[in-house]
């Protein structure tokens, strides 16, 4: 019989989602959870592999994928395997993963680099449309590729970003991790918010609440960029260069697959 597999995935603006969904496609009888809201108590599944699927933050692994491994079954004859999603930074966000996973008796058989558009408006737009589509077009042969192997219960790869970066970038996430969750201050909004509170559903952490028709951030951030993303009026904004930057989730995701809750 095939094996049945579970896919947990965590999401913002939807690239990880589109991960999830393609590899269960290609997999066959999987099913695919999200971490978010699950985080402190995931659901027993029996299953024969289990998946994680998540984006790369500040080059490394988000603290909800973490809190959700603390919580997560451990069941050393499972199959795990995963997809780091990222702009084409992954660093060594899938070693850490897998050292991680092993402190907890678990083995971490293969992890690939999935390299999607970037959402970290911050930093600037997604690109252009052709780059875009590209990045879409080369992510679905690596993930039909990956989950080839994944349901032959193949061991290897953990894939990893060159030398400079998993040194500059690991210090970096070192540097900075305990400092993500206040690193809301820099979001405001502007005149064009209507009050819609979409940006407090599509939260994957409950971290921001509507204040007199206006949201307000509680320093719990995950830097996920859900809010300003998803944000139909495009009101929020961070820093001062994003009123200029263009918006950017999955084409194939819609803001009805983000809120969870």
């Amino acid at each position: 019989m095939f094996m049945k597999t579970i896919i947990y995935y965590y999401t913002g603006t939807g690239n990880s989602l589109w991960t999830a969904r393609l590899a269960a496609v290609e997999l066959g009888n999987a099913d695919v959870r999200p971490m978010a809201g699950t985080a402190d108590k995931p659901a027993e599944q029996k299953c024969d592999a289990v998946g994680l699927v998540f984006p790369v933050h500040i080059w490394g692994v988000p603290s909800l994928v973490l809190r959700f491994i603390e919580e997560l079954q451990k069941d050393p004859s499972r199959y795990y395997f995963a997809f780091a999603v990222n702009a084409g930074q992954v660093s060594r966000t899938l070693m850490q993963l897998r050292d991680i996973m092993k402190t907890h008796g678990l083995r971490l058989s293969a992890g690939y680099d999935i390299v999607l558009p970037s959402n970290y408006i911050p930093w600037g737009g997604p690109g252009p449309a052709e780059k875009r589509e590209k990045l879409n077009r080369e992510a679905r042969e690596k993930i039909k590729h990956a989950c080839g192997r994944i349901s032959k219960k193949e061991a290897g790869p953990i894939e990893k970003g060159p030398l400079w970066q998993r040194v500059i970038f690991t210090a970096l996430y070192k540097r900075t991790f305990s400092m993500v969750p206040k690193m809301d201050g820099g979001f405001w909004v502007d005149e064009k918010c209507n009050g819609c509170a979409v940006c407090e559903k599509v939260c994957p952490v409950g971290n921001i609440a509507m204040e007199s028709d206006k949201p307000v951030w509680n320093h719990r951030c995950e830097q996920c960029l859900a809010c300003i993303q998803w944000c139909p009026q495009e009101a929020i904004q961070y820093g001062k260069k994003t009123p200029a930057y263009e918006r950017y989730h999955h084409p194939e995701v819609k803001v009805s697959d983000i809120i969870i809750r």
